[in-house]
């Protein structure tokens, strides 16, 4: 803090004693010059095209903790025929995860993803009272030649 004049804040001391330590002799009342700051071009050299193809051929890392299980059920195996696969994904999963993680475990590309957000039931056993957990289902449709493979042995 100064004795005269204008207080420093804990910033201002804290920049003036790094820019005492960068330079070897400092003079009083000069100014240190900054680094000169990289332009953005110079940052983002020959990444046009590279970032993209990388994006593409990497794997989905998050598909195991996006997919939680397939959804067997009868409902969920008429689907089949309409090419729709329905699966209980995590409950901050989003369509676009949805997709990544379907295409990084079973190869094929989804055309549309549904979300559906089912509340768990209250239910009662004698006079003890519960709660089932909330499920998120995504129900992904993919295109007519495409498939998995889920319910062979159902």
């Amino acid at each position: 803090m100064a004795i005269f004049g204008n207080k420093m804040t804990k910033d201002a001391q804290d920049a003036k004693k790094t820019t005492v330590k960068k330079t070897s002799a400092p003079v009083k009342g000069t100014a240190v010059a900054a680094p000169k700051a990289a332009k953005m071009a110079d940052l983002y050299a020959g990444t046009e095209n590279s970032s993209v193809k990388k994006a593409t051929a990497t794997k989905f890392v998050g598909a195991h903790r996006v997919l939680v299980k397939p959804l067997v059920t009868e409902k969920a195996a008429n689907f089949g025929a309409l090419n729709k696969y329905v699966f209980v994904v995590t409950a901050n999963s989003n369509k676009v995860e949805v997709a990544k993680a379907v295409t990084a475990v079973y190869g094929v590309k989804p055309v549309s993803i549904n979300i559906v957000c089912v509340k768990g039931k209250v239910v009662t056993r004698g006079r003890i009272k519960g709660k089932r957990s909330d499920v998120k289902k995504a129900i992904v449709t993919l295109k007519k030649g495409d498939s998995i493979k889920i319910y062979e042995g159902v």
